[in-house]
């Protein structure tokens, strides 16, 4: 006989079925992939254009203190007399050239080292005649004349002092630590538009004639002590108006001399006039030969008496 087959008794089939492996639950990551993708994605870009921003809004200098020099006193002439116990000078001797001293105050140096674009650069005292500055291509900035609104800053400019430039500063607020009122005439349209027609009459500059269109800048200012300061390396002019015969004066005996990189070439020295030779012999009597030091044209009172001159060759 075949014994038919045993069929599965239900617990049989419980515990065959537990005997299965439990199906895999997905985890939190699987299972909100796309949602963490898309908001790891807005978080990032949410960072950069913050950075972005503090990085755009951040003022790039920091004014440590505000230069404001003493005012000097009138230029005075020195007397042309003689000192005590010196000889007097003879008669007819022009009097001696006097020359008052150039106008503006010297800066203390703060070198002239290129600082990283978008880093904070710390001056000694603003408005800076020196110091760390952007190099190309956010220094030197472009010449000519910048609004009241056009971004302007010293970490531009003073690479263009360093090359020799002039940089005329205008202030609109008020001065810094002060409570006057804002110097709004300087921002006028009466005022602006003043700025721009002393440009158009600005002289080539000393030694390079260079052009005022290539060699000036013109920029808003605002911590600063007088309401105008005309800057070249390390020296400031502070004007209460826009005195254009202070300027241009200011701008032909300082301008170009003390900034590091000079964009032409010294000038060459123009050789002195050479001194005429004298007789081959001396004749008795007669004073000896002018020291190529001296003036060839002697003063009528300096002259060695007819009578006891040597006779002029013909």
């Amino acid at each position: 006989m075949t014994t038919p087959p045993r069929r599965p008794t239900p617990a049989s089939r419980t515990t065959r079925r537990s005997r299965r492996p439990a199906p895999r639950s997905a985890t939190f990551v699987e299972r909100n992939r796309t949602r963490l993708l898309w908001g790891g994605g807005i978080l990032v870009f949410v960072l950069l254009v913050g950075m972005a921003f503090l990085g755009f809004t951040r003022q790039a200098y920091a004014c440590l203190d505000i230069f404001d020099p003493t005012p000097a006193p009138s230029f005075v002439a020195p007397t042309t007399a003689p000192a005590p116990g010196s000889p007097a000078p003879a008669s007819g001797s022009p009097a001696p050239a006097v020359t008052a001293p150039p106008p503006g105050y010297v800066q203390p140096d703060m070198g002239h080292v290129h600082a990283d674009p978008g880093s904070t650069i710390r001056y000694t005292s603003c408005p800076p005649a020196s110091g760390r500055h952007y190099d190309a291509p956010l220094g030197p900035i472009r010449y000519g004349y910048y609004g009241p609104d056009e971004a302007a800053g010293p970490p531009g400019w003073v690479h263009n002092l360093e090359h020799g430039a002039l940089v005329l500063l205008y202030r609109c607020a008020a001065a810094p630590g002060s409570s006057d009122a804002p110097n709004d005439s300087a921002c006028s349209d009466e005022r602006q538009q003043a700025l721009q027609a002393l440009l158009a009459r600005w002289p080539a500059s000393p030694l390079c004639k260079i052009p005022a269109t290539d060699n000036v800048v013109i920029a808003r200012f605002d911590e600063m002590a007088s309401p105008y300061a005309a800057l070249v390396w390390d020296v400031i002019l502070p004007l209460e108006t826009l005195d254009e015969t202070m300027l241009f004066e200011f701008y032909a005996r300082q301008a170009e001399q003390f900034n590091p990189e000079p964009r032409c070439p010294d000038p060459t020295p123009t050789p002195g006039p050479t001194p005429t030779a004298g007789p081959p012999t001396a004749s008795p009597g007669a004073s000896q030969p002018a020291s190529p030091a001296v003036s060839p044209v002697a003063s009528p009172a300096a002259s060695t008496p007819a009578s006891s001159a040597a006779p002029s060759p013909s």
